[in-house]
Formats: structure tokens, sequence, C-alpha cells
């Protein structure tokens, strides 16, 4: 009887022991394909996490929208069914923290190197600590690119979006007024659902960076493209905020070395990917390709910049003069 009470307890102890060294799970939700930067990005940071922390932490990746759409995963992130996303900065100001509409505005940054000023600094941080008081913690910022336009018919000046069904993500309040002031119809569309719209004939057109285009195959259903790289698209990496803060002090600082990597990472190889994008849609052959000329741009400046006064309310007036500041 004794020796069944000692092979008992043995196999409950080891039982224990088992679930006690059971790995964290990190359900990393993303819409793109792995094969973008950001589909990359987040298979580096699964090998790093679970390499730093010798096994204690499993992340799974679910790409290409295979587990939620773009309307659905912030939920999911808040309720905690997964615990870590990379949405588009633009979803963030319907969700709630309207200082991130400035990303998705018009002509606001000519260059990489200004957009890092604002990301990389003060301003940068400040606005990911804005999600707190939603339930996220915002850990940084990754690269798309700056966007261009494509659609079934030539567009050289605004007058040539007049009538066209314009697909835009999320409920974007700029987006919305972007698309209006060219004279185009918002489609509200999830990115799963932007091939099989446009080969339908749903939707006209969109605003998307090359590698987007590319690795959805658009450039198959979009007979033209115009590179006006007229806007920024990047993500935030963000987390559950309850998660996130409940990891162990060792396993957080592992999983923040692992995300500093695939950052960098990232970053390095976004505008790489974007121009190997262009040059594939080029040798494809399905899709024209056009350059503004100085005067058209000026065109479609001119058109936009309304967009800038009209988001003040929402994003202050305080904040757009300094990142205006320091971007110049």
């Amino acid at each position: 009887m004794k020796n069944q009470l000692l092979v008992a307890a043995l196999a409950a102890t080891i039982s224990f022991g088992v679930r006690a060294e059971a790995p964290i799970v990190i359900k990393f939700s993303h819409v793109v394909t792995m094969d973008t930067p950001k589909g990359q990005a987040a298979e580096l940071f699964k090998t790093k996490a679970e390499k730093l922390t010798k096994g204690r932490v499993r992340v799974e990746v679910y790409a290409n929208s295979s587990l939620y759409k773009d309307k659905d995963e912030m939920e999911a992130l808040q309720n905690g069914t997964v615990q870590m996303l990379a949405p588009s900065l633009g979803k963030l100001g319907p969700f709630g923290v309207p200082e991130f509409e400035l990303f998705e505005l018009p002509y606001l940054f000519p260059t990489k190197d200004a957009l890092y000023k604002v990301t990389d600094g003060p301003i940068g941080k400040s606005l990911l600590a804005k999600l707190e008081p939603k339930g996220i913690v915002g850990l940084a910022y990754w690269d798309n690119g700056f966007k261009v336009m494509s659609a079934n018919k030539p567009i050289h000046a605004p007058a040539d979006f007049k009538g066209l069904k314009w697909r835009v993500q999320s409920a974007s309040k700029v987006l919305d007024s972007q698309t209006r002031l060219l004279g185009a119809t918002p489609l509200v569309t999830n990115f799963a659902d932007v091939y099989p719209g446009m080969k339908s004939g749903a939707i006209d057109g969109a605003d998307n960076p090359p590698s987007n285009m590319y690795s959805m195959k658009m450039y198959e259903v979009q007979k033209y493209l115009t590179v006006t790289n007229h806007a920024y698209m990047g993500y935030a990496v963000i987390a559950n905020k309850k998660f996130w803060d409940g990891l162990p002090p060792d396993i957080r600082a592992a999983l923040e070395s692992a995300l500093r990597d695939a950052t960098a990472y990232e970053k390095a190889i976004s505008q790489v990917d974007n121009d190997r994008s262009m040059d594939g849609m080029k040798q494809a052959g399905k899709t024209t390709f056009y350059t503004p000329t100085p005067a058209e741009d000026a065109a479609f400046r001119k058109t936009l910049l309304p967009i800038q006064q009209q988001t003040e309310a929402r994003i202050g007036k305080d904040l757009l003069m300094s990142i205006n500041k320091t971007v110049k």
C-alpha cells in the first residue's frame, strides 16, 4: 500500500512538473502573406523568441487572415483570444486613438528618414502610450512603404477618379475623405477580400504599397498603376496589456529583445521588397505603369491638402504642427 501511495505521489509530482513546464503560447495574427516584410518579420520574431526563452514561449503565427480578418482582429486582441497583432497604423484611429490617423494623411511624410524622426522619437513613443487605456501595449513600429494607386482605367489626375468604387480599409475617416475628395466612392473591404472584389468588378481600384499588391496578386486584376507615393502605410506591433504585463520579467525581456531584432530586420527589407515587387509586376506585363509629371503631382497635392485641416480637431492642431516641423 505504501509503495502504491509513493508511486501515486511521484506520478502526481511528475504530472505537476510537466504542467508547470508547459510553454507560454503567444498567438500572433496578421492579415498579409508570409512572404511580405511583415510576414517574414513575424516569423523571425517567432524563431528569436523561442530561442531566447529556451522553449518557455511558443509563438504561433497566423498569416494571411487565417485566424482573423481586419475587422475582427482588434476585438480578438482585447478579449485575449490572440496575444499579439501588427495592424496597419490607420486601424488604431477608428479604434479610439484618433492621433494615429496622422499616419494616413497624404503627402505628410516626404521620405522614410522623415517618418523615422516621428516614429523613433518622442512623438512615436507618446502615441504608443495612448493605447494602454484601451488594454493594449504598443511595442514597435514596422514598415510597409509608400502607396501607389491602381485601377482598371488610367489615373493621371484627380478627375480620373470620378465614379470609381475605391477600396478603403476599416472605417478610416482619412481614407474616406481622401477617396471622396478625389471623386471616388469608398468601399470598406477586408484585405483578404480585395483581390476577389477586383476580379469580379465590385472594386475598381485601391491604393497600396507595391508589396501588398504583388503578394496578393492584385496586378493580375488591375490594368493600370500610378506611382504616386502619396501616403505611407506602416504597422504597430501591439500586445494584449494584461497578458504582456503578466509575463515573468525575464520572459518579457527576452521577447523585447526578439522584437528589436525582428523590427530592425523588417525595416531593412521593406524597401527592398517593395522595389522587387514593382519589378515583379512590371515583368508580369499585365499592368501599365505611369509616373505623374510634376504638374500632375501638384494637382494631387492641392486636391488632398484640405484633409490635414479636416483632421485637426481629431488629431490635434499642436500635434500636426509638431509633426510638420519634425519632418522638414
